[in-house]
C-alpha cells in the first residue's frame, strides 16, 4: 500500500460515505481518533470491511507500527512511509506538534519515539506524511497529505534551537537541573522537595493552506463539500508503481499538477513537486 492507493480509496468514497465512515460507522466520540482510523482505512483499503477481526488482520499485514498521541508516529507502513495525523478545526489554524519539532524525515534515533517503534522493522530513516484533517461540526471537510521534506527543514535546524535553549536554561545560576530529554527539569524546588518543574518545548507549525498559499492550483480550488490535497516531491511520485500512477490519473475529479515549491532549507531554491487534488 502507498499514498496513491490511499488517494484512490478516498476518491472512490461518496461524500456521504466519507462522513459515514468518519463520524457514523466508526462510532468514536474522539474526532482525533476517528480521523486516525479514517486515514488507516484509506491506506489499508478497508473502508468497506465491517468485521473487526478481518480488518485487524489486514492492518497487521499493511502496518508495522501504530502509535498514539503520546507515542508518535501514528502509523508506519511496512517497508515504507511513516504517517502523522493531525486534526484541525479551523481551516487555516496552526498545528500543535507539542514537544516534537516538525520532521522532514523520521529517524530511528529520534528520542521522541519509543523502542517498539524503533524495533517494528529494520529501518534507520523513513519518509513521513503529515495528514492534516480540517474538521467542522465533527465532519471531515478537507484533508491535506503532505510529505515532511516538502513542509519542514532538516532536523539540524530545529535541533540547534532546541539545544541552544536547553543549554541556556541549564546553566542558570543557583538552580540545580537534572538530566531530561526535555529542555530542562528541576527536582524538589520547595523545602519539602515534593515539587518538580519541567521545562518543555511546545512546537507549532503553520497549516499547509498558509505555507503553500503562493501555489495557484491550491488557492484556485473551488469551495466544495470535501477536498483532498496531496503534495510530494516529483522524485517520490516517480518511485511509485506505474500502475498506481495511471490509476489515479483515470479517476474523475483527481488532478495531478507539476509545480515548484520553496526548498524548506533554502527558500530561494525551488523544488520540483507533484500536487494532487481531488474535490467533491
Amino acid at each position: 500500500m502507498n499514498i496513491l492507493q490511499a488517494i484512490k480509496n478516498i476518491a472512490e468514497l461518496t461524500q456521504s460515505e466519507i462522513q459515514e465512515d468518519f463520524s457514523g460507522r466508526n462510532r468514536i466520540n474522539n474526532v482525533g481518533k476517528a480521523l486516525e482510523l479514517f486515514i488507516q482505512n484509506a491506506f489499508a483499503g478497508t473502508f468497506d470491511i465491517e468485521d473487526e477481526q478481518t480488518k485487524l488482520t489486514m492492518f497487521e499485514q499493511i502496518f508495522s507500527y501504530q502509535g498514539n498521541q503520546n507515542n508518535p508516529p501514528d502509523l508506519i507502513l511496512k517497508g515504507s512511509d511513516a504517517i502523522e495525523v493531525k486534526k484541525i478545526e479551523g481551516k487555516n489554524s496552526a498545528i500543535a506538534l507539542n514537544s516534537s519539532y516538525p520532521k522532514a524525515r523520521l529517524y530511528s534515533d529520534d528520542d521522541k519515539i519509543i523502542q517498539a517503534c524503533k524495533d517494528c522493522e529494520n529501518w534507520t530513516v523513513k519518509d513521513i506524511i503529515y495528514a492534516v484533517g480540517n474538521l467542522k461540526d465533527s465532519k471531515l471537510h478537507s484533508l491535506w497529505m503532505v510529505y515532511g521534506d516538502c513542509y519542514a527543514a532538516d532536523r539540524e535546524i530545529y535541533e540547534r534551537i532546541k539545544h541552544a535553549i536547553s543549554s541556556g536554561v541549564n546553566v542558570i545560576e543557583g538552580i540545580s537541573f537534572t538530566d531530561t530529554k526535555e529542555l530542562g527539569k528541576v527536582k524538589g524546588v520547595d523545602p519539602l522537595e515534593i515539587t518538580d518543574l519541567r521545562v518543555r518545548g511546545m512546537w507549532h507549525i503553520l497549516h499547509p493552506n498558509r505555507v503553500f498559499n503562493y501555489i495557484n492550483q491550491i488557492t484556485s480550488l473551488q469551495e466544495s463539500d470535501f477536498e483532498l490535497i496531496v503534495l510530494m516531491k516529483t522524485t517520490k511520485f516517480e518511485s511509485f508503481p506505474d500502475s498506481d500512477k495511471q490509476q489515479i490519473n483515470s479517476i474523475q475529479g483527481i488532478s495531478v499538477h507539476d509545480i515548484k515549491i520553496k526548498n524548506p532549507n533554502n527558500p530561494v531554491q525551488l523544488v520540483d513537486c507533484k500536487l494532487i487534488t481531488f474535490t467533491r
